[in-house]
């Protein structure tokens, strides 16, 4: 099976939905969000098709978002969209 990010827009609809409407983060427009999740979910469908074998997940992220692609017995693997988030007050 050969998957692109196109046989995820349903899942980028509803998280760039939750962006807007929820997540305040000065760092990226809702645009440069969207051009940095098909950037994730790229990276983590590769990560799931060279997984090793054994393995059912493949992950991505950055410092705002984690993508997880994990198997299934369906046609296409199930594909979470977490915002990581944090706070500035946080200590180290």
């Amino acid at each position: 099976m050969s998957l692109t990010v196109e046989d995820f827009q349903h899942e980028l609809a509803d998280a760039l939905r939750q962006y807007e409407k929820y997540v305040v983060c000065i760092e990226k427009t809702p645009d440069e969000f969207l051009k940095s999740l098909r950037s994730l979910l790229e990276k983590a469908i590769k990560a799931f098709e060279t997984r090793a074998a054994g393995l059912r997940h493949g992950i991505a992220l950055d410092g705002h978002v984690t993508i997880i692609l994990s198997e299934t017995d369906g046609p296409k693997p199930l594909c979470g969209i977490y915002f990581n988030l944090h706070s500035p007050y946080r200590k180290k």
